[in-house]
């Protein structure tokens, strides 16, 4: 199997469109692999949560999500939650990859990331916060194949009905900028550094 050719994002948000916020992704996953579109409800029964690859301790309830996401992981290449925030992950492909920069030891992966901020985030900028706080504790690595050991860091792009955000990451480094009207996060894998 091939690294994945390119992911892309982009976000308008008005006065550029006429009718609120348009957010777009699309996917690079594996020819056949099956991605899912699922619903989970808001959960406010458990204390912790098995992520695709670690166990994080939750934090209080977690809103209702809608995500598309490949069958094997728990995490979402991109989801929208019930105060519609949504988030879509690109990887990120760097020759840093050491200590806690290392995406071969298992952590959280980004999927996992975009679905633990949109299940405890009530707005864009929270989601942010969110996310930063999660790569501080847990980190992130593993490999986002089911079938061979590919490893990425993440950038995710974050939107609400009122602003915007682009979140890059590596390992659990991380910087992030307000989107004012319009962005796309496009990521061409095969031009990038990476550590296999």
């Amino acid at each position: 199997m091939s690294n994945p050719d390119s992911s892309n994002a982009f976000v308008v948000l008005p006065p550029l469109s006429d009718h609120g916020v348009i957010f777009g992704k699309n996917s690079d996953r594996p020819q056949g692999e099956v991605q899912e579109i699922v619903y989970f409800p808001s959960d406010e029964s458990a204390h912790t949560r098995k992520c695709t690859y670690v166990e994080v301790e939750l934090s209080g309830p977690s809103k209702a999500v809608i995500l598309s996401k490949p069958y094997w992981m728990w995490g979402a290449e991109m989801g929208a939650n019930e105060c519609g925030v949504v988030i879509g992950n690109v990887p990120v492909l760097t020759n840093n990859c050491e200590g806690d920069h290392d995406p071969q030891v298992q952590r959280l992966l980004g999927t996992d990331l975009v679905r633990l901020g949109l299940e405890r985030s009530s707005s864009a900028s929270e989601a942010v916060d969110v996310i930063t706080q999660l790569l501080d504790q847990y980190g992130q690595g593993g490999s986002c194949f089911k079938d061979t050991n590919f490893c990425a860091h993440n950038s995710f792009l974050i939107a609400d009905s009122k602003c915007a955000w682009v979140l890059e990451t590596i390992g659990k480094h991380w910087a992030a900028e307000q989107v004012t009207s319009r962005y796309l996060l496009s990521i061409c894998t095969n031009t990038f550094y990476h550590c296999l």
